[in-house]
């Protein structure tokens, strides 16, 4: 509880969806900064908190990427093939231990030392995913296998090793336009760890 949690009631909530996620419409009484009330309508959209991993190898300059099919780029007008930050959803896992599943099924790798960098909301005016991020060094002694993904899950994953400059300027020239990947390079940058 905050102290803002009184300016908020829920009038109405309405499971909207619940398959693979959960979209709920919620009606609310909302007391504005002035004091006034009104009712508002929003939806959240759920599907559990994530974590996502940049490695990096600070003695080559590299960083550890994938390469993956996603839907909703695909059906905004993009290519569908973007270029991201090794992820996953929690799954009622610690984020830590998400991390490393995530990164010895789609790198191919075991890391030593994840260390948490932020944690961030997506995109809180719909989704309530917060998403923890994480950064840890790694060398090519740290593969255990291809990587690639869980088949089972329909991950289809391309492992990219791509020098961390490089890895900017795909962010300048637009070749890496998802959000947890440019925060992680532009951290890892400003910390100077590439």
């Amino acid at each position: 509880m905050t102290e803002d949690d009184d300016r908020i009631q829920i009038l109405k909530k309405e499971v909207l969806l619940d398959e693979w996620s959960v979209v709920t419409k919620y009606t609310i009484d909302y007391r504005r900064g002035d004091g006034r009330h009104e009712t508002q309508i929003r939806q959240v959209y759920d599907r559990g908190d994530g974590a996502a991993l940049l490695p990096y190898d600070p003695g080559r300059g590299r960083v550890l990427l994938v390469r993956q099919f996603r839907m909703p780029a695909w059906v905004n007008g993009k290519n569908g093939m973007l270029i991201e930050a090794c992820a996953g959803l929690l799954d009622r896992q610690d984020p830590e231990s998400c991390i490393r599943k995530e990164a010895e099924e789609e790198l191919g790798y075991r890391i030593g030392r994840p260390r948490l960098v932020f944690s961030p909301y997506t995109s809180p005016g719909s989704v309530s995913e917060r998403l923890y991020c994480f950064i840890a060094e790694y060398s090519p002694a740290d593969r255990i296998s291809r990587g690639g993904g869980s088949e089972h899950e329909g991950e289809d994953i391309e492992v990219l090793e791509i020098d961390a400059r490089e890895a900017l300027g795909m962010i300048a020239d637009g070749r890496i336009i998802d959000a947890k990947t440019i925060m992680l390079l532009q951290y890892a940058r400003l910390e100077k760890l590439i």
